[in-house]
């Protein structure tokens, strides 16, 4: 592989006149991190030694934000369309910094379609050293739905994914969910749980220098139970680290596109046989286009992070087919099919917009990951730290969190980290928001109109590992922020009781606002569902931070 580059943004080669307004805004985020030029240059992520022995008052490092996609189909992908060069391309052209490539499982994909894409994907990295490109696998979960599983670059990155892919995959062993069987049986919960943990294996060995996890389209269809999302992270957190906090084909919505009944998401499923009996019917449909887990305050995902473990969300394209996209599947040649060639045929052009529902990696999904070095590394450690924070519709340029004691001096610590602290301690968390500098490429200007603090108390493992509620969790601070611009800092005070919590962050453009899944008590202006066939997605934008926890000494 060729020697990393610096991304534009980030290099003091490239002057600021070559930069448009998003990586001028971006570049002077990195200057007040302190991170510009040979500070951020290529290499491994160097653990500072404060975090190796946490202090009282914390000491996370500064940091740049990566903006990337983990899930992205091409025609190595049975059910997508685009040439591989198209979606790196179209990531570019929206300003990913990395990109993960997760084909779905087949036997034609393992065989043959796994390596040709590797192929390219080398090609790729040599022809833009600025942007980091991963090869990963879309693996249909024993008894569940999907995940994205993708590994650091080194000579094992095929095959790890393969011999994963043919040894654990769900579709392939035919333990998936839809067979004529209810999948939830005591077999395929346990080989998903032994995939998580052989992959962590070959992390501890060294066959791979990283490996991650993590949970796609958690209740598109119901099957992902509590006390299975559980089991993952529990086998090997620091494999299985998170879910799509709000999934992809965000241009299911639009109005007169794809029909009267459709969600952004493509959330459009009733449950099922398969599905756990435990949700209620209405978290099968998005809320300001995220998931239900993740947008119901005091769901569960808060019932997770009630337990005091971090289990980190993502946003992403999940793209197949792009709207308004004239391209079309290419014909097969006579005698060819996925299974004996590994890969579709290429895409052809039309003068016709051909059906689809998704937007371009990057052009409105967008995971932003913070890291102090450049490299791939860097941006698994930072998803694995939890240093990360979302936004649809390119709702911010910047978002940077501290959370610290108010009795010290201390730099204190951001998403992802844990700050102790003694009970009754005053705290100030800051938050620095620099609003959209320029239009999105949907032609708007992004406004951010509220920025929300969601509190919720620490209590150890659940004793029902299927409880999905986190009674103690609410919206405890709102701050308008309608009209303001550039760059600015809020200021929250809060004060630790006598138990663990933690703090988390979301927001809007103010546009589709209402009481929350379980009341106004809880979640007075949360995001709403959108009547079926018009969820115009770019009026009704969110972001939402990784938590940060606080240990209280003694609780």
């Amino acid at each position: 592989m060729s020697e990393q580059q610096l991304p534009s943004w980030a290099d003091p080669s490239v002057s600021p006149a070559a930069l448009d307004p998003q990586g001028l805004s971006r570049r002077q985020l990195m200057r007040r991190a302190g991170l510009f030029g040979a500070a951020f240059a290529a290499g491994s992520l160097a653990t500072p030694a404060a975090a190796q022995t946490p202090l009282l008052g914390g000491e996370d490092p500064r940091l740049a934000y990566l903006v990337g996609d983990h899930h992205v189909h091409t025609v190595y992908s049975h059910d997508a369309k685009y040439r591989f060069d198209q979606l790196a391309q179209a990531g570019a052209q929206y300003g990913l910094d990395w990109m993960v490539f997760n084909e779905h499982s087949n036997f034609g994909h393992a065989k043959y379609g796994a390596q040709l894409e590797h192929e390219e994907i080398l090609k790729a990295r040599a022809a833009n050293p600025r942007q980091l490109i991963f090869q990963g696998l879309e693996w249909y979960i024993p008894g569940a739905e999907h995940c994205t599983v993708f590994a650091a670059p080194g000579p094992h990155e095929v095959d790890v994914l393969t011999q994963f892919e043919l040894a654990y995959d769900g579709k392939l062993l035919g333990y998936a969910a839809g067979g004529p069987t209810h999948p939830d049986t005591p077999r395929n919960e346990a080989h998903a749980v032994k995939a998580i943990q052989w992959l962590a294996e070959q992390r501890r060995s060294g066959y791979v220098d990283d490996v991650l996890v993590l949970a796609n389209h958690p209740l598109r269809l119901g099957i992902d139970s509590p006390h299975e999302m559980r089991n993952w992270r529990d086998a090997a957190p620091e494999i299985m680290i998170g879910v799509e906090g709000a999934p992809g084909a965000q241009g299911g919505g639009i109005p007169g596109w794809r029909g009267p009944t459709s969600i952004r998401g493509e959330y459009e499923n009733k449950p099922s046989e398969n599905s756990w009996p435990g949700y209620p019917a209405d978290a099968y449909v998005t809320y300001g286009g995220f998931d239900w887990m993740t947008a119901t305050v005091g769901g569960l995902w808060d019932a997770m992070l009630a337990e005091g473990k971090l289990f980190t969300i993502t946003t992403n394209s999940d793209v197949h087919r792009v709207v308004f996209d004239t391209w079309k599947n290419g014909d097969w040649l006579p005698g060819q099919n996925f299974d004996n060639t590994g890969r579709l045929p290429d895409p052809v052009n039309t003068t016709e917009p051909q059906p689809g529902g998704d937007f371009w990696p990057g052009q409105f999904s967008r995971t932003h990951v913070g890291v102090n070095r450049y490299g791939y590394r860097a941006v698994m450690a930072g998803l694995r730290a939890g240093r990360v924070w979302l936004d649809h519709g390119h709702l911010l340029d910047g978002l940077e969190v501290r959370l610290k004691r108010d009795s010290d001096g201390g730099r204190g610590v951001t998403l992802g980290g844990r700050l102790r602290v003694r009970p009754g301690e005053k705290l100030t968390l800051s938050v620095t928001v620099t609003s959209a500098s320029r239009a999105n490429p949907h032609g708007i200007l992004p406004e951010l109109a509220h920025v929300d603090v969601i509190r919720g108390a620490v209590r150890g493992p659940a004793a029902d590992r299927d409880e999905w509620r986190a009674p103690d969790t609410k919206v405890v601070h709102t701050t308008d922020v309608s009209g303001r611009e550039g760059t600015y800092t809020l200021r929250i005070p809060l004060v630790a009781g006598d138990e663990s919590f933690y703090v988390r962050l979301r927001g809007s453009d103010g546009n589709r606002n209402g009481a929350g899944y379980l009341g106004a008590s809880v979640d007075p202006h949360g995001p709403i569902p959108h009547e079926p066939g018009n969820g115009d997605p770019w009026v009704d934008t969110w972001f939402y931070s990784n938590p940060v926890f606080v240990n209280v000494e003694g609780a």
